[in-house]
């Protein structure tokens, strides 16, 4: 083999490589964060566990990158230890799959039915259609589509480049003394986890196994060490991602390491046995029998169906071995990570999980107004601690919502993502403002109560009429924000009219009575803190609902809007204000 024929073995091995990332990528960005959702939700039973994470492996073409996700989803508090184990199981058929795939380079016969089915025949046309559709296309599903057929035929070419650089290696001596070491299964164990872990993919280091089959060289006895000690090296990945994970996190990871272990330690030791008891001259001629792709692509399949096999009673024994490796430590309690950046890899699912949290922090945000309104009649100091406590904790949530939104922009975004992401970083100012008015009227409330300041039966009557509308405002956004109602959501800027037509008319009353005498100024100073607090609550929650429907209309001239609706006489506005108006009237 000379130095030409290494260089292009070295490039056939590189857009081998290249080519499965590309095909990985476009395949998860096809499926668009779904996946990822159906993971999350139907894994309570580990039957269903397994056959999905065996469907979502197959789809995404990496058992690595499932089980990444799984240590994410386990690290955020979206899956208990239990329900990964399944799915860990599954990935390890679901990733056989792409050895099949690899396998139809191995096609022969003359008919053309067959040769249309031999990549080298159809990937250049596939190659040209997936051109077309990422330079030509506008929608990002087409070009995602483009990007799947392109990965697809660089990946075949990849192949097909290996493969007849090496076939000249099939009568070299040295080529067949270097391969007759890893008979020894120890050493075939050894190289294929090495070889798995340095490529960090079980499917590309098995289509390396594939391409030197070419060679006539590879035998079983080469190929099942190898194989399984593939098992054990793409557990290098899942073990990396685990790192800075909370413990539940890591357990997962062990999991998958324990559970490829075992497997692959329990069969080498069944083969070493039966070469032992089965006579040699019924043995040998089968195990040095010559593999091809399709031979390999089927041992791959079943040492993996049989390892689950083995090991699918004993899963519970993996948790716990798992458990007894990470155990728990008396009297702490782990935190879960609420946005893992595992997640950026699928923006889409990431974008989803942002609006979670974000969800969770206006939950937050609008209890902490209901408990500090509920303070202005009975002032609690033990509720106004927990308003104290909860308020950081809003803050908390728009710090690390706010972080992550930050580098998740940064990543490659299709149209909706993208608005997605420019919607919540609008949005968790507003949310967490409202939070700081909160805190505003408790404070204000502490003060009453201290003072013993008493309103007037008819600033009362205002307070409590102003009080109702900011609370239904509140309770309209939230609910807009956390169902992605845009119809709700066109229903708060008109109840914010009214609310800024009642701040206007309650300064306008509460001067009145200023000047007749009938409240002290701190009395009055006391409640223009209120409603002016009131009025920016009102404020925050049209922000966010206006917003929402910007960024889904593709603009953010969130002024223009607003002064465009005022000054259209558009009917739905109108009957709402006016309805809202009647509701909340002094």
């Amino acid at each position: 083999m000379d130095i030409l024929q290494i260089l292009t073995m070295i490039g056939g091995l590189a857009l081998f490589l290249y080519g499965m990332n590309v095909l990985g990528d476009g395949l998860k960005k096809m499926a668009g964060g779904r996946l990822e959702k159906i993971l999350e939700k139907l894994t309570t039973n580990r039957v269903m566990g397994l056959l999905l994470g065996f469907g979502v492996t197959a789809v995404i073409q990496s058992s690595s990158a499932t089980t990444v996700m799984i240590v994410g989803f386990v690290n955020s508090g979206l899956m208990k230890l239990a329900q990964a184990t399944g799915v860990i199981m599954g990935a390890n058929i679901g990733t056989t799959v792409t050895a099949w795939i690899l396998a139809m380079s191995d096609i022969s016969g003359d008919l053309w039915v067959l040769k249309l089915l031999k990549p080298e025949y159809f990937t250049p046309i596939l190659a040209a259609i997936g051109i077309v559709m990422v330079m030509m296309s506008k929608k990002q599903s087409r070009r995602d589509i483009g990007t799947i057929l392109l990965g697809f035929s660089v990946l075949m070419f990849g192949m097909n480049t290996m493969s007849d650089s090496v076939s000249v290696l099939k009568d070299n001596p040295d080529f067949q003394n270097i391969l007759t070491m890893f008979t020894n299964p120890i050493l075939g164990l050894l190289a294929g986890a090495v070889l798995t872990a340095i490529v960090q993919s079980s499917s590309a280091s098995v289509g390396i196994l594939q391409a030197l089959s070419v060679t006539g060289a590879i035998s079983y006895a080469n190929a099942i060490p190898v194989i399984l000690g593939q098992n054990i090296g793409t557990c290098v990945t899942a073990l990396l991602s685990s790192v800075g994970t909370n413990k539940n996190a890591r357990r997962a990871a062990l999991i998958h390491l324990y559970f490829n272990v075992i497997g692959a330690v329990a069969l080498l030791v069944i083969y070493m046995l039966l070469g032992a008891i089965v006579p040699a001259e019924t043995w040998l001629p089968l195990v040095d029998t010559r593999m091809n792709m399709f031979d390999i692509a089927v041992a791959h399949t079943a040492m993996k169906v049989l390892i689950t096999v083995l090991l699918y009673p004993f899963a519970r024994g993996l948790e716990r071995l798992a458990m007894l490796t990470l155990p728990d430590k008396p009297d702490k309690k782990e935190k879960v990570q609420l946005l893992d950046e595992r997640f950026l890899e699928t923006p889409e699912f990431a974008v989803e999980q942002s609006k979670r949290v974000a969800t969770e922090m206006m939950e937050l945000s609008r209890q902490n107004l209901i408990e500090a309104i509920s303070l202005l009649d009975n002032y609690d100091a033990k509720l106004a601690e927990k308003i104290v406590k909860d308020e950081k904790m809003v803050d908390h949530y728009e710090d690390i919502v706010g972080t992550y939104l930050v580098k998740l922009s940064a990543r490659s975004l299709n149209d909706r993502d993208n608005r997605g992401v420019s919607m919540l970083l609008h949005a968790i100012s507003d949310i967490e403002r409202i939070s700081d008015h909160a805190m505003n009227i408790m404070q204000t409330a502490q003060e009453i109560s201290e003072k013993k300041i008493e309103f007037s039966a008819d600033a009362k009557r205002e307070l409590d009429i102003m009080s109702r509308a900011v609370l239904e405002i509140s309770d309209i956004a939230y609910n807009a924000f956390s169902g992605e109602n845009m119809e709700l959501a066109a229903s708060v800027e008109p109840l914010e009219q009214v609310v800024d037509l009642l701040k206007a008319q309650l300064k306008a009353r509460h001067i009145d009575r200023l000047q007749k005498g009938e409240c002290t100024m701190v009395t009055g100073f006391v409640f223009s803190d209120l409603i002016t607090n009131y009025e920016r609550i009102a404020d925050q929650c049209s922000n966010i609902a206006v917003c929402m429907i910007q960024v889904s209309k593709d603009n953010f001239d969130t002024h223009k809007y607003l002064n465009t609706l005022k000054d259209s006489k558009d009917e739905s506005f109108i009957q709402m204000y006016e309805e809202y108006k009647i509701k909340y009237q002094l």
